[in-house]
């Protein structure tokens, strides 16, 4: 399934995420290069609310760039398998080595503003990430490990940990939506 037929298929959880796809569709309409950092206004990225089998757990990073606890993820630095990124990410970032999609549906759609910043000693614009999130599920018993260049933390936390956890105002409204549905599934 193409990432636009994932798009139309995905049932959105809220009014946040219905007017977030709309958008994405109609920034995947405009550009022909939204799956990579060419296009610098936005671009789509797959991120992991990666959480322990009991769904009590999630593991996030502490991220060098937001000086935060967060998810997992990256670009698609243009694969359209967005789900495969994530695996991928995941992976990369914390060391896991078998982290499973709880499924291969989206779970979670959201337009992420990203500030200006320097990266590798080159400046990005300000510009938005067009992310598509997936539940991942992995044993918390698993070894992990940092990844010095993007993290300086890696650990799992209690799901009543994660906002106070986090210093990002914005994302924990996002993570709040994520704790908020992991409870209704």
């Amino acid at each position: 399934m193409t990432l636009r037929e994932q798009l139309l298929a995905y049932k959105p959880y809220k009014e946040q995420e219905e007017s977030d796809r709309r958008l994405m569709l109609r920034y995947m309409d405009t550009f022909d290069d939204v799956l990579t950092r060419n296009n610098e206004m936005a671009h789509f990225t797959a991120s992991a609310w990666v959480v322990n089998p009991a769904r009590t757990k999630v593991l996030m990073a502490y991220h060098n760039l937001y000086n935060s606890w967060a998810w997992l993820g990256g670009h698609a630095d243009g694969e359209e398998n967005l789900l495969s990124v994530c695996l991928r990410e995941v992976c990369e970032e914390s060391g896991l080595i078998s982290p499973r999609a709880a499924s291969d549906q989206i779970y979670s759609l959201e337009i992420l503003g990203v500030d200006a910043h320097r990266k590798r000693g080159r400046h990005v614009s300000t510009h938005v990430h067009l992310n598509v999130t997936y539940l991942i599920e992995a044993d918390e018993r698993e070894a992990v490990r940092c990844k010095p260049d993007e993290n300086s933390g890696v650990r799992w936390f209690a799901l009543e940990e994660v906002l106070d956890a986090v210093s990002e105002p914005e994302m924990r409204i996002v993570y709040q939506k994520l704790i908020d549905k992991l409870a209704e599934s």
